[in-house]
């Protein structure tokens, strides 16, 4: 009986410390003010319990648990990890076609992909916990290099979602201008044709670890009839090949749309969301809202690259800037369009925090909290990872930042993320 007992009591023993050595550590974060995004209201004196990777619980203070680590931000104010539904981290900046072709023509793809490292760092530093990014300008498929070595722990990073080559037609895509013996200028994008070689290409890039799929879905702006205007790049047929594959095989589809007759041929082939689209108007905002398709407006670097653009020979770019402000972002807003945050970084220095599209976001009509919104709840829908990311709730993983002051306030708070901790770690911490 007593062999029996103290058998018992040592295998209890032994399963004891086993579980205590594998349970996963616990942090719990003491909240100032904490931003419920989707209830839309700041709760306050609110505590955080993260286990491993994940939020095990929120609700009102309570006494930390046994052994937990206890970070205190009860002076900040608290947020989900931002998402950037639109960045190129392999691209450094392109105000003009010159800046663009010394990347791809005089830049190896290696020292590209060191500099993305550096990019990816920055994003995440600066709070952005999640990236969709919209594909390697000539840099193949470094972008899947580069998510790979974040989830490996080679490198910090926010969670990639890529989009690899991206996709014109030829004829359709810089650079250009070259001589015509060149028959072997590198291109930042992948050029098809016809349905059947699009279905094949769609199928070659999810193969090698495509999460997107992106187009170019037209060229060329211009003014006509109080509308922007652009040309096609694909025909139909060609569009819908390259939507139904990468639907059928679950991708979803981005495309690049600046003028009304891009934005117009995309909706018809059934895309899942608009990148720029400076020409949205009523008609293309209803038709938006119909189909469930998101907006991803990239202001900042249409602000960014406009003088520049126009001072090298293409004033429409000005035209562009203001019609954003004055027309198709109030538009899209008014008609309850899905405005997902993306901010084309990459398209602009990275030393330009991308946070600053916040500020713009409000200023052209967005209360500061739906501009929030945009980079929490709004862009995990357009990701697919609802139950992942985009809210401080139980379950969803521990992406968390804090800010000093009140971004409903000053959304110019967001350009100052003092603390970030990404999947229960905590990557930068400036609130001590």
């Amino acid at each position: 009986m007593t062999k029996t007992f103290f058998a018992v009591l040592f295998v209890f023993c032994a399963l004891a410390f086993v579980s205590a050595q594998t349970a996963p550590p616990q942090t719990y974060i003491r909240v100032g003010r904490l931003v419920d995004v989707r209830a839309g209201r700041v709760l306050e004196n609110q505590g955080i319990l993260v286990e491993g990777e994940r939020i095990k619980s929120v609700g009102p203070l309570q006494t930390p648990p046994a052994g937990a680590k206890v970070v205190d931000l009860s002076k900040a104010t608290v947020l989900p990890g931002l998402a950037d539904c639109h960045t190129h981290v392999l691209l450094q900046g392109d105000i003009t076609a010159e800046e663009y072709d010394v990347q791809i023509f005089k830049e190896s793809i290696p020292y590209r992909t060191i500099r993305a490292t550096v990019a990816a760092r920055i994003a995440l530093l600066n709070g952005f916990t999640a990236i969709r990014d919209l594909e390697t300008e000539g840099a193949m498929y470094a972008d899947v290099d580069v998510k790979t070595a974040i989830n490996r722990g080679v490198i910090p990073g926010p969670r990639m979602f890529v989009s690899t080559r991206a996709f014109s037609a030829t004829g359709m895509y810089g650079p250009s201008g070259y001589s015509w013996e060149l028959t072997d200028i590198p291109v930042g994008v992948q050029i098809v044709d016809g349905a059947d070689n699009i279905r094949k290409a769609v199928r070659e890039q999810v193969k090698y670890g495509a999460d997107w799929i992106k187009f170019y879905a037209d060229r060329r702006y211009y003014m006509k009839d109080g509308k922007l205007r652009s040309w096609v790049n694909f025909t139909d047929e060609e569009m819908k090949a390259m939507v139904t594959e990468a639907h059928r095989l679950g991708r979803r589809v981005a495309a690049h749309a600046m003028g009304w007759d891009g934005i117009d041929a995309a909706l018809r082939a059934g895309v899942d969301s608009i990148e720029h689209g400076y020409g949205i108007d009523e008609e293309l905002a209803d038709r938006m809202v119909k189909q469930g398709v998101y907006w991803c407006p990239t202001i900042y670097v249409g602000v960014y690259v406009a003088e520049g653009r126009a001072a090298a020979g293409a004033p429409i770019w000005i035209t562009m800037r203001d019609l954003v402000a004055n027309k198709s972002f109030p538009t899209a807003l008014r008609k309850g369009v899905k405005i997902a945050y993306g901010t084309d970084a990459g398209g602009y220095a990275w030393t330009e925090n991308q946070a600053k599209e916040f500020a713009y976001m409000v200023r052209y009509g967005m209360t500061p909290m739906q501009a929030i919104q945009s980079a929490t709840i709004v862009a995990a829908e357009l990701l697919e990872r609802p139950n992942d990311l985009g809210a401080l709730e139980p379950g969803k993983y521990a992406d968390i930042i804090a800010v000093a002051g009140d971004p409903l306030r000053d959304v110019t708070e967001l350009e100052r993320v003092r603390f970030v901790m990404k999947g229960g770690v905590i990557v930068k911490d400036e609130m001590k």
